[in-house]
């Protein structure tokens, strides 16, 4: 545990009014050991351990050693909660459905009034909150998306579905801007050697819990796995500074002085992204096809599954 943490420790149980009172001596004691159990709380080592609270996780590792006859050091972690940061939202969606989907009656010339077979067709369809939940919970899309496929094919559900399929990679995109706070967990280990932790998030449970959701989360998983040289998930989260390190180094090349000032920019600019795109996940050859980048793979899961999904964030361990 960092100096600083212990300093702040000890510094606010110093300062809590019920040792004012008393005696330097006493106080000291008192407080070096209340910050003795706070940070005992922070350690992995001191805590009881889950399968036989009898003993700290300390002492389980001292009987392993004893047992296998060699040295045993936990050596780092991480841990991941999933949606950790991320808002979700808080909704009741049979309101939400039934106050988007209300009939709006569209103005009709007066000299063109449709049947009315077709009038309560429309508004019937129009007006389903029902169909439109259960469309969104057979196929994972979004809502509106929902809306409007059941809008397009006349309430029916089967052709509804394969209204939405149909629109593949064109709706991607758009999607990328709702919120996603669900999804996955994943993890790697590849011969004991190299370990890796990944959070995906996706909008509904109902998407997280699918087949296709953690093939794509177990992927991505491998693939963090295979690449030493991947850092960031996306060239968006490589820091600034990074990025006018990579300039500075590039714009010194021997080999672009003698270059005009304006030509010698675009060589430049043209490094920088090829070695960024070499520091993020989604920029990598997909292990399991390499004629298709790892966005790709995401923006196809994105189109099958009708949902947004987003990697949030991957630890390894080599």
């Amino acid at each position: 545990i960092p100096k600083e943490i212990v300093d702040k420790e000890t510094e606010i149980e110093m300062q809590k009014e019920d040792l004012l009172l008393k005696p330097e001596q006493i106080r000291s004691k008192i407080v070096e050991g209340r910050v003795k159990k706070r940070l005992a709380d922070l350690a992995l080592l001191e805590q009881p351990y889950v399968r036989d609270d009898k003993m700290s996780v300390n002492d389980w590792v001292k009987q392993t050693i004893a047992t296998i006859g060699e040295n045993i050091q936990v050596r780092r972690f991480v841990k991941y909660v999933l949606g950790e940061g991320l808002e979700k939202k808080s909704q009741d969606f049979a309101a939400e459905v039934a106050a988007q989907t209300a009939a709006k009656p569209a103005p009709v010339p007066e000299k063109e009034q449709p049947a009315a077979a077709e009038v309560e067709k429309t508004s019937a369809v129009a007006v389903s909150a029902a169909l439109v939940k259960q469309l969104r919970e057979e196929t994972g899309a979004g809502m509106m998306d929902c809306k409007k496929a059941l809008a397009e094919t006349g309430g029916d559900l089967e052709k509804a579905q394969e209204y939405l399929r149909k629109k593949g990679l064109s709706s991607a995109d758009k999607k990328s801007s709702r919120l996603a706070a669900e999804g996955r967990i994943g993890s790697y280990i590849h011969d004991g050697r190299i370990g890796v932790l990944i959070e995906v998030n996706c909008e509904t449970d109902f998407v997280g819990r699918s087949e296709k959701f953690k093939e794509l989360v177990d992927d991505l998983a491998m693939q963090v796995a295979a690449c030493p040289q991947v850092q960031y998930v996306s060239i968006e989260d490589i820091p600034e500074s990074i990025v006018n390190k990579e300039r500075e180094i590039e714009m010194q090349r021997e080999d672009i002085q003698s270059k005009p000032e304006n030509i010698r920019e675009k060589i430049v600019q043209g490094r920088i992204s090829k070695r960024l795109g070499e520091l993020a996940l989604l920029e990598q050859p997909f292990i399991k096809n390499d004629s298709i980048l790892v966005k790709d793979l995401v923006k196809q899961t994105v189109a099958s599954l009708g949902e947004n999904i987003k990697v949030q964030r991957f630890a390894r361990f080599n």
